[in-house]
């Protein structure tokens, strides 16, 4: 979830967190002769776990629908751009299944009213944050299980945990990814795979952006109260996360040490899940 710079990053808990790409790879190149697939990969939390996996030495596949965009987030990096649309099956079926790191990110928002919803988007939803993710596991599986590693992060959301009104399709989506997560995990373990959800509460990018003037409409307020009694009111830390935060994370769960943990959903939520 995502969005623009509010009045409350003034106070001292709202102090700026990481800036630019994941730390973690920093001072190592830990995934070096590793392969990352990562989708939605051209701006926002994929473009920042692209730039972060391939910082820590892995070959990235930057996969996105927008061709100029993941072009340049592949130039940028020395990754490979896959332009594909997620909601067709075919194009899904096309893409690379020789990753060792899949990074599930891609996504889509619609809010209205259940009774208001129209049913090809949500369906549109269910194909791209769900069925994508199931096809793209269903072929990198056996690669990672024949190499005996294999790390699965899909990007869910605080909405994996929770529910918020006039997002059915959203919530739907991101509990199904949950939920296809922990499957993963258990199958995995024997093969040295594991399979872990993120789960961010609003973070700051394109899809939060353009949700300001959905929800000022579907809540009947200002876009400036959106921030303050939407996307803020159930968290303690009274700021958005960054993308950057989100990559460390993503990091950090395809590193050794965290070999242990699987099944998991880690809520990056500023406390929101604490209520």
């Amino acid at each position: 979830m995502e969005s623009t710079k509010s009045s409350l990053e003034s106070s001292p808990q709202c102090a700026e967190p990481l800036a630019g790409t994941a730390s973690v790879a920093a001072t190592t190149r830990f995934l070096a002769g590793r392969k990352a697939l990562v989708t939605g990969a051209a701006s926002g939390i994929g473009r920042a776990c692209a730039e972060g996996f391939a910082s820590a030495g892995a070959e990235v596949y930057v996969v996105d629908r927008a061709a100029e965009a993941a072009k340049e987030v592949a130039e940028a990096i020395g990754g490979t751009a896959v332009v594909a649309d997620l909601s067709a099956p075919d194009a899904v079926d096309a893409l690379p299944d020789d990753a060792d790191i899949v990074v599930n990110n891609a996504g889509l928002q619609h809010v209205a009213p259940l009774q208001d919803f129209p049913p090809e988007r949500f369906t549109l939803i269910q194909r791209v944050m769900v069925e994508a993710p199931f096809r793209i596991l269903r072929r990198t599986l056996p690669h990672m299980y024949a190499r005996g590693w294999g790390r699965v992060v899909n990007i869910s959301s605080v909405h994996g945990l929770r529910a918020s009104a006039y997002k059915s399709a959203y919530v739907t989506a991101k509990h199904a990814l949950e939920g296809l997560s922990k499957v993963v995990a258990l199958e995995g373990a024997p093969h040295g795979v594991t399979s872990n959800c993120i789960n961010p509460g609003y973070v700051r990018t394109p899809l939060v952006e353009a949700q300001i003037a959905d929800q000022a409409e579907a809540h009947g307020i200002s876009a400036a109260d959106v921030m303050e009694k939407v996307f803020l009111e159930r968290t303690a830390i009274k700021r958005l996360i960054e993308p950057a935060e989100v990559a460390e994370a993503a990091l950090w769960l395809c590193t050794e040490r965290s070999g242990y943990v699987t099944g998991v959903s880690l809520p990056l939520d500023g406390g929101w899940t604490a209520h």
